[in-house]
């Protein structure tokens, strides 16, 4: 599993804009960057779309107040689900980002299986990445919604 004072793996996740669908790699997403990712289990999901998301989205300006250059949300979603998540959240301060099979999930060590509800989803979790390394990592536990909200993310920055 993925640990403060790991590198984030090679994986690519992919973003629908309004140029198209873009294969973002993660050398690039995160060179030289200060950024703050959190994951969902799920778009559209009650926690996700009524907790996680918009904390991200009311705190983003002082999020980004504390040196973070952007805010990624990831989850195991494709990419046409994520731009309409985020669009029905208005959610035009965060990148929101797909991981469509799960690899960057797998990669990090993240991932829950929950059968045949949707299958292999990620954990909630957020960390902030400095340059492709992680400094902070919080990762709830089974349905839990705590340490990775805006809020308290916002307070570890």
């Amino acid at each position: 599993m993925i640990e403060q004072g790991h590198t984030l793996p090679a994986i690519s996740l992919t973003q629908l804009t309004d140029d198209g669908m873009k294969t973002l790699k993660n050398d690039v997403l995160f060179a030289n960057k200060k950024i703050v990712l959190f994951a969902v289990p799920g778009a559209f999901t009650p926690t996700c779309s009524n907790a996680h998301l918009p904390g991200y989205i009311s705190l983003a300006d002082k999020i980004k107040a504390k040196g973070v250059d952007a805010i990624y949300c990831v989850s195991v979603n494709d990419a046409f689900v994520m731009k309409a998540w985020g669009e029905s959240q208005n959610a035009e301060h965060i990148d929101m980002l797909a991981d469509g099979d799960a690899s960057f999930t797998c990669a990090l060590g993240l991932e829950k299986d929950t059968a045949g509800f949707g299958g292999v989803r990620s954990k909630r979790y957020a960390m902030v990445v400095d340059n492709g390394v992680v400094t902070d990592l919080f990762i709830e536990q089974d349905k839990e919604f705590v340490i990775s909200s805006a809020e308290a993310v916002l307070a570890k920055l």
